[in-house]
């Protein structure tokens, strides 16, 4: 692969790439033939999602040791869990009847497989203590499965939150006792910069493989010069979503721009959960990882440890870093701050 061979020395410098030029894998088509069996596993698991026949999709999707990692509505069910709204609060699939997921990206890299999609409904149960409202949502969410055996192994999920309150005109529902849950904070990421030694260690000759070190090497404090463009600001080209965005554009209806997102974490460090690579695209799942001594958009510093979840989704054209994609939990991250639904929901009614 000559052009990938340039892009290599452009890139790393000749020495290095002469180390990562190893030509196709052996067994490279059979791996690929796994990965396309575990995407139809995954792409039938998404899209019968919400169906009335959905039960029996998962029956025969999800392995016997199946483990949910996260809950796509994490937070409202970390909010109810233990509480008269657990009590209150309806299936799924009766709150969301008409329900319907439609896959905008799917990716696959050894057992793991990725997907972002758009979800579409009515409220029209009660969703962990929200009382049904009637109205429609188009939220997106992004989730990582592991397949062993065409099998459904591991799934881990992340909706749009707080893109579904807003649209709803709600908020997280008051305890009886006046907590507000928050999720743990889990030890279950790894820092950017093993994740790219990793990488670096055992190098291939592939258009995924690069982008994968350049994801990477993003999410490295300490990455060889080379890896990433010499250029001011960002790698990509296009910024097609923030990660904070909710948060972000509320600061903006508030005319509370003074400060960025960033500068209420200046010991900000991502480390790293999931990395899939396959052709142009890259997924990957980390946590935002820092502390809030400074101020978000005018609400005062919590000094609280701060480790909410982002998944990236990068689109490459040849050595170009075209695009990237990402979705934050914002809702999440507000709770880790301590900071006020008000923000984010505006006053109670």
């Amino acid at each position: 692969m000559a052009t990938r061979r340039t892009f290599l020395k452009s890139s790393l410098g000749a020495g290095a790439a002469a180390g990562l030029v190893l030509g196709t894998p052996r067994g490279a088509w059979a791996q690929d033939s796994v990965q396309a069996r575990n995407k139809a596993v995954v792409k039938r698991y998404l899209e019968e999602q919400g169906k009335a026949g959905f039960a029996a999709v998962r029956e025969a999707s999800q392995a016997p040791a199946y483990k949910q990692l996260r809950a796509e509505f994490q937070n409202l069910e970390s909010n109810a869990a233990g509480s008269q709204l657990a009590a209150l609060g309806q299936p799924l699939r009766t709150v969301f009847p008409d329900r319907t997921d439609t896959i905008e990206h799917l990716i696959a890299d050894g057992d793991l497989v990725g997907a972002v999609t758009r979800i579409q409904g009515t409220h029209k149960g009660n969703l962990f203590g929200i009382p049904a409202t009637g109205k429609s949502f188009d939220i997106n969410e992004v989730a990582v499965f592991r397949v062993a055996n065409q099998k459904i192994v591991e799934g881990w999920f992340m909706a749009d939150e707080a893109g579904l309150l807003m649209q709803l005109g709600s908020r997280l529902p008051a305890r009886s006792d006046g907590r507000m849950n928050v999720p743990p904070i889990l030890d279950d990421t790894r820092d950017g910069n093993d994740v790219l030694n990793e990488l670096l260690a055992h190098p291939a000759d592939t258009p995924a493989y690069h982008n994968k070190v350049m994801v990477a090497a993003y999410k490295s404090a300490n990455r060889p010069a080379g890896i990433l463009p010499d250029r001011p600001g960002a790698p990509y080209d296009e910024y097609l979503r923030s990660g904070a965005k909710h948060l972000i554009d509320r600061s903006v209806e508030l005319g509370r721009t003074a400060t960025k997102f960033g500068d209420a974490f200046p010991d900000r460090r991502d480390r790293i959960g999931y990395a899939l690579a396959e052709g142009d695209n890259v997924m990957m799942q980390f946590r935002l990882s820092a502390t809030n001594t400074k101020s978000l958009f005018g609400m005062p510093p919590s000094n609280a440890r701060v480790s909410s979840w982002e998944i990236g989704f990068m689109e490459f054209d040849g050595k170009r870093w075209k695009s990237a994609w990402f979705l934050g939990d914002d809702l999440g991250l507000l709770l880790q701050i301590g900071g006020p639904q008000s923000f984010l929901f505006g006053e109670a009614k």
